[in-house]
């Protein structure tokens, strides 16, 4: 995983890889699966794997590829998945020897049989939606949880009702249909975790608000806390706030994107209503439920004035955390192919697509004024003299406030040190019982 300027260590041992416990899940005996994470460690290359799979992000990309033909000069069979190599299979089969196109739930029998039989294709591809009652859970003994913040993540669905311009959901490769898992089925994953501490990792916890609202009400019976990730639509449903606290919510990860309602329209965004930013807020902030509000700049209505504007709407508001994104055009993104056809792309150098570098041309605003105002506005919302401005009303949102602005961002680099020592989950753990009293 690369790092943006104001990640730490703690970003790259924040969870273990979801997918690759899963797909190990689905690999019968007597196959034994390995798991190599190069966000814990270097890659043994000596341990002669029969078949390589490699999870592909846009970012990570090149490194894919020099891992797999290391592996491939060894005459080792190497498939890429993941969510970019299914966005462009075609650029990633000049560097493995088969690409899996879409969720690989449905696939990976077919692929391992073939495999077996000296028969691997080049692709395989899923276009349809991923019975999610049948995905087996995580197969978590294969990693170790001492070397990550948290290992108790959940999935409760898959894809979004959404497919804003600027996200993979844009893309045509799959079928984005929003599903989710039987109730029972997410209950008994989370009973199976043994922990009162759950990081729910949905693209969109509310992607279907009846669906949800039956959730909650089982979360109800645990007493546990949990954080999820949720689209801004959230505010028309007050009800739904008050039951998400209730069952042990404390944080919501939320799209607001912009506060510019122009730049919201420009890439198909309409869930998002900006006059209604300060409701939802509020109302999160009455339930004891902290924001971390997802912000991207550089639509084609930002100007150099975006970001004090919004510096200022962070501050009035007292969000509580912030993580700031410069637009950047994914391939097989509708903002991609439209910058493409605009000749609006400058930078095709794949590593530098991690949301901190511009890669494009802005309408309204120099490349150089959007790089500075991104790192800008990231120092003085986590500056201490506005940490101190921010600081919530609520007394009891002021533990994990204060633990997580100084803790993870402003001394983020020095406390996540302790992690390449083994001690991430340590560190945790003894995070959430002085945030709120549990393990």
């Amino acid at each position: 995983m690369s790092l943006r300027p104001m990640d730490s260590e703690f970003k790259r041992r924040m969870s273990p890889p979801l997918s690759l416990v899963t797909i190990a899940s689905l690999t019968p005996e007597p196959h034994l699966v390995y798991i190599e994470d190069e966000n814990l460690n270097h890659i043994n290359y000596y341990d002669k794997p029969d078949f390589v799979g490699i999870t592909v992000n846009v970012d990570t990309s090149y490194r894919a590829f020099e891992i797999s033909k290391r592996y491939r000069e060894q005459g080792v069979k190497v498939i890429f998945g993941g969510i970019h190599a299914s966005s462009d299979p075609d650029l990633m089969l000049e560097h493995c020897d088969s690409v899996c196109i879409g969720e690989a739930e449905e696939l990976w029998e077919s692929i391992i049989n073939d495999i077996l039989n000296n028969n691997l294709k080049q692709k395989y591809f899923n276009s349809g939606s991923t019975d999610l009652s049948k995905v087996p859970f995580p197969k978590w003994n294969l990693i170790s949880g001492k070397d990550y913040l948290y290992s108790n993540i959940v999935v409760t669905g898959r894809g979004c009702p959404f497919k804003c311009d600027f996200c993979y959901n844009s893309c045509d490769y799959i079928n984005h249909e929003y599903r989710h898992r039987p109730i029972q089925n997410v209950i008994d994953e989370i009973k199976s975790l043994n922990s009162k501490r759950v990081m729910f990792i949905d693209d969109n916890l509310i992607g279907d608000v009846n669906w949800t609202y039956e959730l909650i009400n089982n979360l109800k019976l645990l007493n546990i806390s949990w954080h999820g990730a949720v689209s801004a639509n959230l505010v028309n449903y007050p009800g739904l706030i008050e039951n998400m606290a209730a069952s042990g919510c404390k944080s919501l990860f939320i799209g607001f994107e912009s506060i510019n309602a122009g730049s919201i329209e420009s890439v198909n965004k309409g869930q998002n209503k900006t006059i209604k930013y300060d409701m939802l807020i509020k109302q999160l902030h009455d339930n004891n439920i902290m924001v971390n509000a997802s912000l991207v700049f550089g639509f084609d209505h930002d100007t150099s004035d975006t970001f004090p504007k919004t510096l200022d709407w962070l501050i009035s508001n007292k969000v509580e955390t912030m993580t700031a994104h410069i637009l950047t055009p994914y391939p097989g993104t509708k903002i991609y192919m439209r910058f493409l056809e605009e000749n609006r792309i400058t930078d095709f150098d794949l590593s530098k697509y991690n949301t901190s570098k511009v890669v494009f041309r802005p309408e309204k605003m120099s490349a150089d004024d959007l790089q500075k105002g991104y790192l800008k506005i990231y120092k003085d919302f986590y500056s201490f003299k506005n940490i101190v401005k921010r600081k919530p009303d609520n007394k009891r949102l002021r533990a994990p406030y204060f633990i997580f602005n100084l803790g993870y961002r402003k001394f983020g680099k020095l406390t996540s040190l302790a992690g390449k020592s083994g001690l991430m989950s340590r560190i945790g753990k003894y995070g959430s019982r002085l945030s709120y009293g549990i393990e």
